[in-house]
């Protein structure tokens, strides 16, 4: 069974940033790709907030930009999605989709989060173009337009609190009649002019032309009647998923899902670590992620140098 001194389950800013610290720190990383090479990033079109970039950068350009960084090192890259993990003693065994165990010394988890859709026709081709998970990703584009938000908890209002910078007009969209925020979240949002909300609705089609996003269609769930919206933008803020199905049990997950870290990118098993939005339900910025990434591999060479 090949051994490894770090694997590095996941890809994305977290995992690419490990990635380069871990090379450069001569580990020669083994880094599995996952499901969604890149991370949620590769899905965005224009990334106007990482620094560096003074007019902006694809997201996928961003992202290979990064694993380009640390092939260069010699990180080495396999296709494969991480199936199973036994993290109960040292050397940890990291099993691939293609069947193959390898063990390590070291473990760095950055399988990310993936966004709650509404499985809706369109949705995911319509994203970067109208469709959108990431208000502060995306907010900035939506300038003077017509925008709808999807979600009755703190993060629709805090999304659509936050787009009101920009555009000209926000819509909530929600299930039913009372919201699931909290009460300061509520009050900000009911306050705000450019708000308002649609009660006991829920959006069933996405409406597209060439250039994107142009309407949806919203039906009442009490009465039934359905209507079409005209809108520029379509913002999902249902909630994201963190990917730790595959841990099964063997770390510390709060009550949402994410992993439990302590002293920056630290989990309960002494030698794995955790990076990016699986263990980030806050922020979910492509720079903190990085950040985080680059945490979790200097924290893994100082644990390796130590055992």
């Amino acid at each position: 069974m090949e051994r490894r001194q770090v694997i590095i389950i996941g890809t994305g800013p977290a995992g690419l940033t490990a990635a380069i610290y871990a090379a450069r720190a001569d580990l020669k990383p083994l880094i599995m790709e996952g499901h969604e090479p890149g991370g949620q990033l590769t899905l965005t079109t224009e990334v106007e907030n990482f620094p560096g970039f003074e007019n902006g950068v694809m997201g996928p350009e961003l992202m290979m930009g990064m694993k380009k960084q640390a092939a260069r090192f010699n990180a080495e890259f396999l296709s494969v999605m991480c199936t199973d993990v036994d993290l109960s003693k040292r050397p940890f065994k990291v099993t691939a989709s293609n069947g193959t165990t390898y063990e390590a010394d070291s473990v760095i988890i950055s399988t990310g989060a993936s966004a709650k859709w509404l499985g809706l026709p369109k949705e995911k081709e319509l994203t970067g173009r109208g469709v959108s998970t990431c208000a502060t990703c995306d907010g900035f584009f939506y300038r003077d337009k017509i925008v709808h938000v999807v979600g009755g908890g703190d993060t629709a209002m805090e999304d659509a609190t936050f787009i009101t910078k920009f555009a000209k007009k926000v819509y909530i969209i929600h299930r039913k009649d009372t919201l699931r925020a909290s009460k300061p979240m509520q009050e900000r949002a009911f306050k705000n002019p450019k708000i308002e909300f649609l009660w006991d609705s829920t959006v069933t089609e996405i409406h597209s032309n060439e250039s994107g996003v142009n309407g949806i269609t919203v039906e009442n769930l009490k009465t039934g009647a359905k209507q079409n919206r005209e809108t520029d933008g379509l913002f999902y803020a249902i909630g994201h998923q963190p990917n730790t199905g595959f841990l099964k049990g063997q770390i510390t997950l709060d009550e949402h899902g994410f992993i439990k870290t302590h002293s920056g990118p630290e989990t309960n098993i002494p030698g794995v670590f955790a990076c990016g939005d699986v263990q980030d339900s806050y922020y979910r910025q492509a720079i903190t992620a990085a950040g985080s990434g680059c945490q979790a591999a200097i924290k893994a060479e100082r644990f390796l140098e130590g055992h």
